[in-house]
């Protein structure tokens, strides 16, 4: 229960954080924004690490294989292509968008054991629930 709940709470950042970007990014420029996004979550993340967790930064030189470091260079992409979409469609439509293809990637992930993940079987079930919400895409944009 607790996962869901801190899931829903990601959710729900992701959401107004992609509103905020946009917004900002109207006044300042893509790049621009995008770059304080990203030094602004470095600061964040520096401030907790001195205070809680403190384990050395010589471990990542560690980190096998070492295309998983590329989170922050994904992490950039992601800011920009979520204020982008959400520029274009509005909040509800790109959220729903991302989500959706979030899953249907995760699984994939899942299912071809990639980056690392255990395999796993594919799973008649869980290939219609995407094709639902998948359907649930079009149904939202479906203009009357």
């Amino acid at each position: 229960m607790i996962g869901f709940l801190i899931a829903a709470i990601s959710g729900a950042l992701m959401s107004i954080q992609g509103v905020f970007n946009t917004e900002v990014t109207k006044q300042t420029g893509l790049w621009l924004s995008s770059a304080f996004v990203q030094l602004s979550a470095f600061a964040v993340c520096l401030i907790v690490w001195l205070i809680k967790e403190r384990t050395p930064v010589a471990g990542l030189l560690t980190v096998q294989p070492k295309y998983l470091l590329l989170g922050g260079v994904i992490g950039a992409f992601i800011t920009i292509t979520v204020v982008k979409s959400m520029e274009m469609m509005g909040p509800a439509k790109a959220v729903m968008c991302i989500v959706v293809t979030q899953v249907i990637v995760a699984y994939l992930l899942e299912v071809f054991g990639l980056f690392g993940l255990e395999k796993k079987p594919l799973e008649m079930q869980k290939v219609v629930g995407a094709l639902i919400a998948l359907a649930g895409i079009i149904v939202f944009k479906w203009k009357t």
